[in-house]
């Protein structure tokens, strides 16, 4: 820039790596409910990212993406979720997601409240709660309180429109 001063208009730290999540849930074949993690060391470094999805070895067009009927049928009983599999993703030591975050779209479930404690993420940032309600999410947030990770709703105060063409 002529004048020497920075850009205004470039993206805070929060809103780049929930942009990271956000593309990463891109991945995902679900087709009722695409979900994205960016786990984030506190150096703001990106250590990992992970969507919901089949576990290795179960072929994408054999799995029972479908939300009714048995539950052994349904996609509940075999997704692996976004934040799980950031979290399995991560190749480096375990010690280095102590005190990282995780950005994810859906505030996560009683099952992934549980692996974040256990690795050491001490700071949740979502988008969305929509299943504040659930017995699941109000056992996440009593863990996360209890268990001293802290959570956060990103909001949506003015975030940017990503868009993003490749070519």
């Amino acid at each position: 820039m002529a004048n020497g001063l920075k850009r205004e208009d470039y993206l805070s730290w929060d809103e780049y790596f929930m942009a990271i999540a956000k593309l990463s849930a891109m991945r995902s074949k679900d087709p009722s409910t695409q979900v994205g993690a960016c786990v984030v060391g506190d150096d703001n470094r990106i250590l990992s990212v992970g969507y919901n999805g089949a576990p290795n070895g179960f072929e994408d067009d054999e799995f029972p993406w479908q939300r009714t009927g048995d539950p052994k049928e349904t996609k509940y009983f075999h997704v692996c979720h976004a934040e799980m599999n950031s979290i399995l993703n991560y190749r480096g030591s375990t010690k280095e997601l102590e005190n990282a975050r995780i950005y994810v779209d859906l505030f996560p479930c009683n099952e992934c409240a549980k692996i974040i404690i256990q690795s050491g993420i001490k700071e949740v940032i979502y988008l969305s709660d929509k299943y504040a309600d659930t017995d699941s999410v109000i056992v996440s947030k009593r863990l996360f309180d209890k268990c001293g990770v802290k959570y956060k709703h990103l909001g949506s105060n003015n975030h940017p429109n990503i868009s993003i063409k490749l070519d």
